[in-house]
């Protein structure tokens, strides 16, 4: 792990920390992603790691100076799990913020920073998790249910409960903290044939999963997680065709927040036109229709049928990076927000 950045006692460091792997994209989008941070935050330090061509490709085109520091990311650690079940080894700020690169920035974080350093570690998520968190996302998850093969997976590693964790956004203060949640974490992956959840690589994906190991690890631990749905204060929420309003350049965003918890888990149904008939249903029934709009600090483009709106931003925001060499960089700023 590379060397922290000087600190004093009264101002600890707070920066955001990035990863790629993979192909040149990736890193390109971590760039986007921190150009919208720098809309509201000019003065957090951001980290990258990522492979040494990544490195080569955004020093090529000067968007090296988007990042305060760019550290390397070792062949073992160039998967979901490689990374996060290893969040110690990158925790360069003494309060870290790992955030995914597929997430735009919508408001001052300083509120946001606030909230986050009560935690000794912690992930944005709910309390309780759902039967499909980790588990099979089609009719399978009946017969998990009546067999308990959740309640079943708890007592047998002596948990009483388990969160649902949204990795997307992890925190961490505390070295000892953090460095205990990815080896638990790990070894509950590791002992993944004794619990009921299942490998996401059956499924047709590239990579495994890191949440459900993370939700089980930070139960042993007794953690608690980040709400995620908290209205008009949500540190992330997903981005949704018909549900998000926004300009081109996502300067203006809006997000259609359902406050009863079934309805808004609507959200994530594939076919729009089911999904909006059963909204409009919700919204004929009393208190089911109950909604706000709100601007999270983020937008997460999570799910994998609402990703399109954010390649296309992050393929037009990289063209006009390129074209505009006069881009603030912010280099040689210091990685010290209280200098």
């Amino acid at each position: 792990m590379p060397a922290s950045p000087t600190s004093s006692a009264n101002a600890p460091t707070e920066g955001y920390v990035f990863h790629s792997y993979g192909g040149e994209k990736y890193a390109q989008h971590a760039v986007v992603s921190v150009q919208t941070l720098r809309r509201y935050d000019d003065h957090r330090p951001v980290a990258l790691f990522c492979p040494e061509p990544h490195r080569e490709m955004l020093e090529r085109y000067g968007a090296d100076q988007f990042f305060q520091h760019i550290e390397p990311l070792p062949p073992e650690h160039r998967s979901i799990v490689g990374f996060k079940h290893h969040l110690h080894k990158f925790k360069i700020f003494d309060r870290s913020l790992f955030v995914d690169a597929d997430m735009i920035w919508c408001r001052d974080p300083d509120p946001l920073w606030t909230q986050l350093s009560a935690f000794p570690f912690t992930g944005t998520g709910l309390m309780r998790a759902d039967h499909f968190f980790g588990g099979p996302k089609g009719a399978g998850v009946i017969l998990d249910m009546l067999l308990r093969r959740r309640r079943s997976t708890l007592r047998h590693f002596g948990l009483t409960n388990l969160p649902r964790v949204q990795a997307g956004m992890i925190y961490a203060q505390d070295d000892d903290t953090t460095r205990a949640v990815s080896e638990t974490a790990a070894d509950f992956l590791a002992r993944s044939d004794e619990t009921h959840f299942r490998s996401r690589l059956n499924e047709g994906r590239s990579e495994e999963t890191c949440e459900w190991s993370i939700a089980m690890a930070m139960s042993k631990l007794e953690l608690a997680v980040f709400p995620w749905l908290q209205g008009r204060n949500s540190p992330q929420l997903d981005y949704i065709d018909g549900l998000t309003t926004h300009d081109p350049d996502f300067q203006n965003v809006s997000c259609t927040f359902y406050t009863t918890p079934f309805i808004y888990n609507l959200r994530g149904l594939p076919s729009r036109g089911l999904r909006d008939f059963l909204f409009g249903l919700a919204n004929q029934l009393p208190g089911l229709g109950d909604r706000m709009e709100v601007t999270p600090f983020v937008v997460h483009f999570g799910w994998l049928h609402q990703k399109q709106p954010f390649y296309d931003f992050a393929d037009r925001t990289w063209k006009h990076i390129l074209d505009d060499r006069s881009t603030p960089r912010l280099k040689q700023q210091s990685a010290d927000p209280g200098a």
